[in-house]
């Protein structure tokens, strides 16, 4: 093999765009094509891809070594940009070609296991033990660039708006933050643990108490949670606080930050002020609180006139404080079969409710399948609340409120995919404010923080912290985008008396507080400005940007559903020798299984 000494890269693929100069360029055989007289390899970079070519012009050695290149060899090359005499107008460098003078072949490839190419059926699984490779491939170096891009727009807006760059500790003391932390056993003190941050949540809030009014961080932060499409165990945030400020100087502050994102990286412009929904008004509009705002189909409530319908469904509901709510199909009829609808009934069974009544009009009565329990002019009067048409599909689900309405949510998500009601290319955002401060353990009856329990109530709502924990509701908020929660923030508390008297609400003893948030609480008693913060999902952000399916697609090295990460093997076994240091021994599958 080569080596690149006379050498140096002058251009990346895609910036090979003008005849008459001479260039040298680096970078993976895409494909390889020798047609007998004349050789054309397509080299390939981050930037794109650009034709070499050899011809019976080119030095005999040369052309020799042309002919030995295969798909994924690693080259340099070096010539004369000239028209291309067959052009191709689907990449940008189509017009051109590099006549070469000077090949060197820097590493040779094995057969890959896979085709390197943009659009892949190849199995996840394959593509992941191989990672590599496959970040090679165009879409998903596009998506890792326009997370970058992200990131460099983040730290160039908020520095520019006065923050400061500060470092968080990556091990800290354990303390509850709503998920699973991962422990990292101490060699020095046996038997005790630091743990990765699920967020620097604490500490970026003793910043404020020291002085440093506006921090900011590209937080990598650690929960051991299940997965999902839009979770991984590790993942980064973009992470501020800030001092003397309220809720809308937060939020104006944060949608300055989009204005400019979709700017400078989506080439797009944003219109300001986001719209802003409380979280009451989203779960009843929408059964969510990240409702997708890209289509319609809002929840509507029936109850009113299901109380007129001796239909023991709506009347259990109903004795017991519930509601009966739907969501309309528009001119869906014709999709959403009885078959079909069998089949989202078993989908709402397997999310909480006990099924779906509905009223599907195809032909010119409509069909009901609680007919048999309405009177004369019942079902016209709940197509009209309905907003239902000829051709039109009602889904109703009556329960307990806190069952109705997210199971509603689902099912207008599901539909808005099944249905195709969701355009391409659009972004819609959305505050939702005014969270509930506690929300009640269905099994227990205890009333816990919905929020980490640093969050500032609402200042009205504060007389019925003791007395009625379901009228509380916190400064706190989320950014939602196309369905999807972007970042959590609130306000914090920075009253003493106040926060000792919220983990008292929480049921937590002096002892516990003492252990968990000591430090925190002593600090507050030493003067904390008024602050509040969010933290932004940098993955999260750039899925949805790229309209990625998952967040594999902009993660370099993922882990897939079970927390493994199937390129290097990781979680791995460690040597007996390694534990003991740590003074830690490891339960035996066997053992554990007994």
């Amino acid at each position: 093999m080569d080596n690149m000494q006379g050498l140096k890269r002058t251009h990346y693929c895609g910036e090979v765009l003008e005849a008459g100069q001479t260039v040298t360029v680096g970078g993976f055989c895409d494909t390889v094509r020798n047609k007998g007289g004349i050789i054309f390899i397509v080299l390939r970079d981050r930037t794109g891809v650009v034709q070499l070519t050899f011809d019976d012009t080119t030095d005999k050695v040369l052309f020799e070594k042309a002919a030995s290149c295969h798909s994924e060899y690693v080259v340099m090359a070096k010539g004369e940009v000239r028209e291309r005499e067959s052009k191709n107008d689907k990449i940008p460098t189509g017009h051109v070609e590099i006549y070469v003078t000077d090949l060197r072949i820097l590493a040779k490839s094995k057969t890959p296991p896979f085709e390197i190419t943009a659009e892949t059926k190849v199995n996840e699984e394959l593509r992941l033990k191989y990672r590599y490779l496959d970040l090679r491939r165009a879409p998903l170096q596009q998506n890792l660039i326009l997370r970058h891009r992200i990131a460099q727009c983040a730290r160039e807006y908020f520095y520019a708006n006065g923050f400061l760059e500060i470092e968080t500790p990556m091990m800290m003391k354990s303390t509850p933050e709503g998920a699973r932390d991962y422990l990292v056993p101490s060699r020095v003190h046996h038997g005790e643990f630091y743990a990765l941050p699920q967020s620097p949540q604490i500490y970026k809030q003793l910043l404020m108490v020291s002085g440093y009014d506006r921090y900011i961080q590209l937080a990598r932060c650690f929960r051991d949670e299940d997965l999902r499409a839009d979770r991984q165990p590790e993942f980064t945030q973009i992470d501020l606080e800030m001092s003397f400020v309220d809720v809308d100087d937060i939020l104006d502050l944060t949608e300055g930050f989009l204005i400019t994102l979709f700017e400078k990286v989506m080439g797009k412009s944003l219109k300001t002020p986001l719209p802003r929904l409380t979280y009451t008004e989203a779960m009843n509009r929408f059964g969510s609180d990240k409702p997708d705002l890209r289509f319609g189909m809002e929840l509507c409530d029936l109850s009113e006139i299901a109380a007129q319908i001796p239909f023991p469904v709506f009347e259990n509901a109903l004795s017991v404080g519930g509601t009966v709510r739907c969501i309309t199909a528009k001119n869906a009829a014709s999709k959403l079969t009885r078959k079909e609808i069998d089949k989202l009934t078993e989908m709402v069974r397997g999310i909480g409710a006990k099924g779906l009544a509905f009223v599907r009009w195809v032909e010119d009565a409509p069909a009901c399948s609680f007919g048999k329990f309405l009177q004369a002019g019942q079902l016209e009067t709940l197509l009209e609340t309905a907003g239902a048409q000829k051709g039109d599909v009602v889904l109703i689900v009556a329960d307990k409120t806190s069952v109705t309405l997210p199971v509603l949510g689902a099912l207008r998500n599901h539909l808005g995919k099944a249905l195709d009601l969701i355009p391409a290319g659009e972004f819609n955002f959305l505050w939702i404010t005014q969270f509930p401060f506690f929300e009640k353990n269905e099994d227990t009856g205890e009333w816990m923080a919905m929020h980490h329990p640093f969050t500032m109530p609402m200042d009205e709502c504060l007389p019925y912290l003791d007395s009625a924990p379901e009228k509380v509701f916190a400064k706190a908020y989320d950014l939602v985008l196309n369905g999807t929660e972007l970042c959590s923030g609130s306000i914090r508390i920075t009253d003493y008396e106040l926060q000792q008297k919220m983990f008292e609400a929480l049921g937590l003893s002096a002892e516990e507080i003492e252990a968990k948030f000591g430090f925190l609480v002593q600090a507050y008693q030493y003067g904390a400005p008024p602050h509040g913060g969010l933290g932004i999902g940098l993955d999260r952000l750039a899925m949805v940007l790229a309209e990625a399916d998952s967040l594999r697609d902009v993660v370099a090295f993922p882990k897939v559903q079970n927390a493994r990460e199937l390129m290097s093997g990781c979680p791995s076994p460690v040597d007996r020798e390694s534990l003991d240091i740590l003074g830690i021994a490891a339960v035996e599958a066997a053992k554990e299984a007994q």
